[in-house]
């Protein structure tokens, strides 16, 4: 028999190594940014190709490395940040895993220049497949400039589960600016393929958020600022108005190192309490520093993902700063805790009436009797509404869309007129027939109805689209411009016609021939807000969330009045579904209230 066991040879060792390291174009984007961060350096420049698949380079003006440092780099395990196992646990810079350099240098072609301002020469190294294949001296900047090209050239199978250039792209943007967030007195510029995606300035954090998320911002953050002996809280939240579906703009850093943290979000959820929607989240830009020694930041290998020593007081203190941050600037009122103790057991004090008792007085048939005039020519006594299995016949044909605004439905002549037919509280629709009733959301029907009607536009029959007399434009933030050019083949499907302008910007030449003109950018803002909410859930593909949000987006809301016809026309649509008794999210369309039952309720 003979032995089995053997070492692997270095090259294989270091690209099993880079998998935890490099896991996408995005992974190496992030430790070059902090590598130049690190070497002090206050200008960052970012430069992609084909979404980091043909290259990523980044050039900054920091220390350099010497001859010796610069191959030293690429060795694995080589690190100037620990010296002994103590140090794992006091780190406070930002690249510091020691396999970073060396685990690009497994999966990519690497060129490295690199100069320190004492030296007169630079020095140049070509790595592939973790052999260096040159070094000489070149005349060089004060600085680095590394560029890794054919990432995973080596390793084809890697190479294979990248997404598609725009998805890749995103998670580089995004990577992008969890770091330019954290450091807004550096320049940072990013390139993609020759265009120019960000440019910013050195300035306060305040102007940097506003030139990552958008002048929207500019006149709605509120300023968070505690110190305490244990750890200080430092940064900016929007006021309520700005809470969006999506959990896009937040961002908590710890030590200046951007993490993810559920615990820390629910704490600033828990500030806001009662000030934005349930489905809404705020946005906002949080800085925790505290002793290194209280972290534990080797708990995840992307370190994203921390372990505080003591997270109830890291979350005490996070919720009472930003709670104290609002009620500074009156947004939420303050507590007087001076009020004398016999008062405050008073019930008007101690139980107030809450909105859960609101809704129930104001629900009450007596308070409704007193409240609601002009009511009775909704009580209609005819019925000629088709027998209850009428309705989940599916048409041969199904009807086309007409002319509809996000405040109406089509009508199709085909449909007979029901009398029997009435909205309620502005939010359903009640239909009679001799077996009972059927109690329709108008909301969810709709979204029903939309989104199998785009289901069937992806199938091979695009929607018509209307060509706009006076093309308008939409500027976007970055990120969300990139998010848009992956969307782009999917919306032409739709009936919406756009182009890239330059600068973030697109022009509508055309949209759906069922969207009013003027809605147009409206509708692809929020769209790509539901589009962001809907992202977390790996499970649907690009395409099916696009579905999703422009159904939900476009569905007719809850409060809005519908004429008649226009009841009629939803209920005939929601029947001619496929499945008609859902949203696409699982929500009920409707109910089913039977005579029978009914008689049974009331002893008949």
């Amino acid at each position: 028999m003979t032995d089995i066991i053997q070492l692997l040879p270095d090259n294989i060792a270091n690209q099993i190594a880079a998998g935890e390291v490099i896991q996408r174009p995005a992974s190496a984007v992030k430790e070059l940014l902090e590598n130049a961060v690190d070497a002090g350096a206050d200008e960052i420049k970012l430069i992609i190709n084909d979404a980091g698949k043909a290259l990523i380079q980044v050039i900054d003006n920091g220390r350099g490395m010497s001859e010796t440092d610069a191959r030293m780099a690429f060795e694995r395990h080589a690190t100037s940040k620990i010296k002994n196992i103590d140090d794992l646990f006091r780190i406070k810079t930002m690249g510091f895993r020691g396999e970073a350099l060396a685990s690009i240098a497994a999966v990519s072609q690497v060129e490295l220049k690199t100069k320190r301002k004492e030296d007169d020469a630079g020095v140049y190294i070509e790595v592939e497949n973790s052999v260096v294949k040159k070094q000489e001296p070149v005349a060089a900047n004060t600085g680095s400039s590394i560029a890794m090209k054919n990432l995973f050239f080596n390793v084809p199978a890697r190479r294979n589960f990248l997404k598609s250039n725009t998805a890749e792209l995103r998670h580089i943007v995004d990577e992008f600016i969890r770091v330019a967030m954290a450091f807004p007195g550096i320049f940072f510029s990013f390139t993609s393929n020759g265009q120019e995606l960000f440019h910013l300035e050195k300035g306060t954090l305040k102007q940097r958020i506003i030139q990552i998320l958008g002048n929207s911002y500019s006149a709605k953050l509120v300023s968070v600022q505690e110190e305490t002996d244990y750890l200080n809280i430092y940064g900016f939240v929007g006021k309520p108005e700005t809470a969006k579906k999506t959990r896009g703009d937040q961002y908590f850093f710890v030590n200046n190192r951007f993490i993810k943290s559920a615990y820390l979000n629910h704490a600033v959820m828990n500030a806001f309490d009662e000030m934005i929607a349930k489905d809404s989240y705020p946005m906002y830009t949080l800085f925790i520093d505290l002793d290194p020694a209280q972290v534990d930041i080797n708990v995840h290998p992307t370190k994203q993902e921390i372990k505080f020593e003591d997270e109830k007081i890291v979350y005490a203190f996070v919720q009472s700063a930003v709670k104290h941050a609002l009620a500074q600037f009156s947004i939420t009122p303050t507590l007087d805790f001076e009020l004398d103790a016999s008062i405050q057991h008073l019930d008007a004090v101690s139980k107030p009436l809450t909105e859960e008792k609101k809704s129930t007085a104001s629900s009450s048939p007596l308070f409704q009797t007193f409240t609601q005039k002009h009511q009775a020519h909704f009580i209609e006594k005819k019925s000629d509404l088709q027998h209850w299995r009428d309705f989940y016949e599916k048409p041969a044909v199904l009807p086309k869309a007409t002319e509809q605004s996000s405040a109406s439905l089509t009508l199709h002549k085909e449909l007979q007129p029901v009398e029997n037919i009435m909205q309620l509280h502005l939010s359903y629709v009640l239909v009679q027939n001799e077996e009972g009733f059927l109690l329709v959301q108008q909301q969810n029907a709709h979204e029903r109805i939309l989104y199998e009607r785009y289901q069937e536009a992806m199938g091979g029959k695009p929607m018509a689209t209307q060509q706009s007399l006076f093309p308008s434009t939409i500027e976007l933030t970055p990120s969300d411009a990139v998010l848009l050019q992956e969307l782009l083949p999917d919306l032409k499907v739709l009936g919406y016609q756009l182009e890239p302008f330059g600068n973030n910007t697109y022009v509508i030449h055309g949209t759906p021939a069922d969207i009013v003109q003027g809605n147009e950018k409206v509708i692809l803002e929020k769209m790509l807000e539901q589009y962001k909410h809907f992202s977390n859930d790996i499970k649907f593909s690009s395409r099916e969330k696009l579905l999703r949000s422009l159904a939900w987006q476009q569905a007719v809301k809850s409060g809005t009045t519908l004429t008649k016809k226009e009841m009629q026309s939803l209920i005939q649509d929601l029947f001619a579904c496929k499945i008609p008794n859902t949203t696409p999210n699982g929500k009920p369309t409707y109910t089913v209230f039977k005579k029978d039952e009914l008689d049974k309720m009331f002893g008949r």
